[in-house]
């Protein structure tokens, strides 16, 4: 049985850097050597003797048999996977490998409307067919939440030979859909599930927390071990089990879409989040939970406020009580508005907002003080700027929409493209990923029929303060269509 307890990637990184030696390698700094002295100064000099390349004692990412196995070996055991493989690129170089793993050329797979970008970018890479199919839509919060095993259900019997499904569990909200029935139908076409995990990267360490996606049925999930544990930034994993996947093929994937200079640094934080959770996971999430109950508790009592939860918003599973989502529109706000509010005069800072919404992320790094600051801002914000004034509720793009996708995403970024002015794209064929962000969720991609009602809410979105990503031209003056 592997021991937890060990750090094998964390501890080679560690004797390298120590190692008396004269460089005569990549990076160009020499183990900080030659570092600008502005960015030591702010980093401090000893980050830099571990960013280190490939050398015989760490491992290779795309080929690994020392250091780097030992460590994705202790990951499956601790994330309960048959394999895991480390991420230098994030999630999304993860779900990019997932849709080219398991569709080519003219597959059809299908997914919810409200993915990330990055599954949309995998579509382009594998020139697969997406089949959306819409979310579950709060009208209340103005927010999608995920498929529903009915909805799946009339997906596959339309599109039997569609070969892979691939959701978002879950969300960038913390809400979580029916996935054991989700992988149960899907398996029923013996096709794999695919699971966008990125925020869900704790749910294995705590009974309190939704179930995780393997745990549910899913047959690969990706994880941004980042966002909600003690990785840095970039640093993910993805997991698999069962033999609906060709590993090999994952493998090939993740060598197109990785980096051939992983970063030692990132790969040694994946080893060291996952000792910390292996070996102190519970408690550090029943702290998390605790100080999560605490906002939500409070917060709830401000009025004026309003906190998404199962029963203000029923229609999904479970929620993970960690991500708290506050509704500020009875305070004559919009959430761009309190946002920036808190931010700059109240010293609290959301993970992002939405036109109604405000969305925090509590997580083992957040301490009682920052739950004080938070409910104080909270406070604060509900006392002295309510706005006398209704805010008119946008419609969530996904709602009823209907997705004409004329060619494939693929067939779209390498057509020959031009640009008009965004009143003459009404129903042009799209040719760039236009989306608010965060969540990073496109509200136009390539290969779409352009409508009036997606140019309405992105200019809705950002009119209220929202910032428009992924599009060459990000003040949607202008924007790229398919020549005709």
């Amino acid at each position: 049985m592997p021991d937890q307890y060990q750090t094998p990637l964390l501890d080679a990184l560690k004797a390298c850097t120590i190692k008396p030696h004269a460089p005569f390698y990549t990076p160009g700094h020499k183990r900080g050597q030659g570092i600008s002295p502005v960015l030591a100064d702010l980093l401090g000099e000893k980050l830099f003797r571990a960013d280190l390349t490939e050398l015989a004692e760490l491992d290779s990412l795309f080929s690994p048999q020392g250091v780097i196995q030992a460590a994705q070996v202790l990951a499956a055991e601790a994330f309960v996977a048959a394999q895991t493989w480390f991420l230098v690129n994030g999630s999304t170089c993860g779900i990019e490998a997932a849709i080219l793993a398991t569709c080519g050329v003219g597959d059809k797979i299908i997914l919810p409307r409200n993915v990330h970008s990055s599954a949309i970018a995998g579509l382009i890479l594998s020139g697969a067919i997406p089949i959306f199919i819409n979310p579950e839509y709060d009208p209340v919060f103005d927010i999608a939440h995920s498929i529903t095993p009915n909805t799946l259900e009339s997906a596959l019997q339309q599109h039997p030979d569609a070969k892979a499904v691939l959701t978002v569990y879950p969300t960038y909200y913390g809400v979580c859909g029916d996935l054991g029935a989700i992988a149960n139908i899907t398996h029923q076409y013996n096709i794999p599930l695919l699971v966008d995990e990125a925020h869900g990267a704790h749910f294995a360490f705590h009974t309190e927390l939704p179930t995780p996606a393997l745990a549910a049925g899913a047959d690969l999930t990706v994880q941004s071990i980042h966002k909600v544990l003690g990785a840095m930034t970039q640093a993910s994993m993805l997991h698999i089990q069962g033999e609906r996947i060709d590993r090999d093929r994952i493998n090939k994937a993740l060598q197109l879409v990785q980096s051939t200079s992983p970063s030692y640094i990132l790969l040694a934080s994946l080893d060291a989040a996952r000792q910390q959770m292996a070996l102190n996971g519970e408690q550090l999430m029943s702290r998390t939970l605790q100080l999560a109950d605490i906002a939500r508790s409070q917060i709830s009592q401000i009025p004026g406020l309003s906190i998404l939860s199962p029963k203000l918003s029923p229609g999904f599973r479970e929620l993970d009580r960690t991500r708290l989502t506050v509704n500020v529109t009875n305070l004559g706000l919009t959430g761009f508005e309190a946002e920036e509010i808190l931010d700059e005069e109240l010293g609290v800072t959301a993970e992002f907002a939405s036109l109604q919404n405000l969305t925090f992320i509590i997580s083992l790094g957040n301490t009682a003080s920052d739950i004080e600051q938070l409910v104080q801002g909270f406070k604060i914000l509900a006392q002295k700027y309510r706005r006398n004034r209704v805010i008119v509720k946008g419609q969530n793009f996904v709602h009823n929409w209907e997705y004409a996708v004329q060619i494939s995403p693929r067939q779209a970024f390498f057509a020959a493209s031009e640009t008009l002015p965004i009143e003459q794209t009404g129903d042009r064929i799209c040719a760039e990923i236009v989306c608010p962000y965060p969540p990073g969720i496109p509200v136009l991609m390539p290969g779409e029929v352009i409508t009036t009602a997606a140019l309405a809410y992105l200019q809705q979105i950002q009119t209220m303060g929202g910032i428009i990503s992924g599009c060459a031209d990000s003040s949607l003056q202008t924007l790229k269509v398919v020549q005709n």
